[in-house]
């Protein structure tokens, strides 16, 4: 029997962070959720969330229009429809509103949710299947203090949580920041992979000044150094190194990854639910990529625990991460809003394998957390 949807609710959700998290353009000391519920005519219910960073400060999305926007214009198309084709949904949701592409991967993923639920499967089944059950995860350096983060670095490679380390660069002076990720690796020495973020903060001049100098320090990757949709500038620079260059920002869907390619890019691509509009259009992205040889790395907007696990179960029906993933963005966070946390260790996550996302809702937290 098809399942019909009766009820969608849309809340925020504030959780300070562990530590300021220092990126080009902004700080952030406390993640912002927007958690969806929808459910069925059967008591069944999905969990969604669509987050992103620092307000607007990072894109066109915040968690007020996110929130609002569901509420208003999404929310309604889905009302009394029946649950048996998320494609068609997803159909119905992209003829009639343009963008908002966090907002509805929010509502993709409690779609895929609850159909994993109804079928009894967990979402990666629904996604083609799991290869991996467990999927490469970095930590990101971004206090901003040199010797603040070699200290973190070096516990967290003790602990066996991670052994893969991200900078955010791009805020101030590019020697200033040369010098500061040049003496993390130095510090780190082989016992670590150092890379870095730049969102987007150099122009082309910069970045070529910049990534020598990475490249001479033995940075293994640099992120989206240049502004988001200056594809050719992104080519031309991953064509005058070999230290390899990640499309993040400048890279939203398939159609993206086709413009670069025809350019020449042959670095790698972040991949991102959120940015794609859900986790079944950044497996589109994924195989355009693939074709075109570029290499595969598992992005995020720091979500919580609900979209980071949507996320995992989408990365594990690849056939390889070549760079890993950054799905640490519930470790990130003082608190969480699930009852069984995601299971980290052994410098990776886990991928939940009961039905749907495989996680349950604190209720008790959730209304603690939950903006009033």
């Amino acid at each position: 029997m098809t399942s019909k949807i009766t009820h969608i609710e849309t809340m925020l959700v504030d959780i300070p962070t562990i530590r300021p998290h220092k990126l080009s353009m902004t700080s952030m000391a406390v993640q912002t959720m927007v958690i969806v519920r929808i459910k069925d005519d059967q008591g069944r219910e999905g969990l969604g969330e669509g987050t992103t960073i620092g307000g607007l400060a990072y894109g066109p999305e915040s968690p007020e229009s996110i929130k609002m926007n569901i509420d208003t214009y999404l929310a309604p198309l889905l009302i009394d429809q029946p649950l048996h084709s998320i494609k068609l949904l997803i159909q119905r949701l992209s003829m009639s509103v343009r963008g908002n592409m966090i907002a509805k991967s929010a509502l993709q993923t409690a779609l895929l949710d609850l159909q994993g639920k109804h079928l009894g499967v967990p979402v990666s089944t629904l996604l083609g299947g799991a290869i991996h059950q467990h999927i490469p995860c970095l930590w990101v350096l971004a206090s901003g203090d040199t010797d603040k983060d070699i200290t973190e670095a070096k516990a967290l490679i003790a602990s066996g949580r991670h052994c893969d380390f991200k900078l955010k660069i791009g805020s101030r002076h590019v020697n200033d920041d040369v010098a500061h990720v040049a003496a993390i690796k130095a510090a780190l020495g082989d016992s670590a992979s150092v890379r870095v973020d730049v969102n987007q903060a150099w122009d082309e001049s910069t970045a070529t000044k910049g990534m020598a100098a990475l490249q001479e320090a033995g940075v293994d990757l640099v992120e989206q150094p240049t502004p988001a949709k200056e594809w050719d500038a992104l080519s031309r620079l991953s064509q005058k190194f070999t230290i390899p260059i990640l499309a993040d920002e400048g890279v939203a869907d398939a159609s993206d990854v086709f413009q670069l390619a025809q350019r020449g890019f042959n670095g790698g691509i972040a991949l991102k639910i959120a940015k794609a509009g859900g986790p079944i259009e950044a497996l589109y992205a994924a195989t355009v990529s693939l074709a075109s040889g570029m290499e595969l790395y598992g992005g995020t907007l720091l979500e919580g625990s609900i979209g980071t696990a949507v996320s995992i179960h989408a990365w594990s029906t690849l056939p390889k991460l070549h760079w890993g993933s950054e799905m640490f963005g519930p470790l990130l966070l003082q608190d969480d809003i699930i009852k069984q946390p995601l299971c980290y260790h052994n410098n990776g996550v886990d991928v939940p394998d009961a039905p749907g996302l495989g996680i349950e809702i604190d209720e008790e937290k959730l209304a603690l957390y939950r903006r009033k």
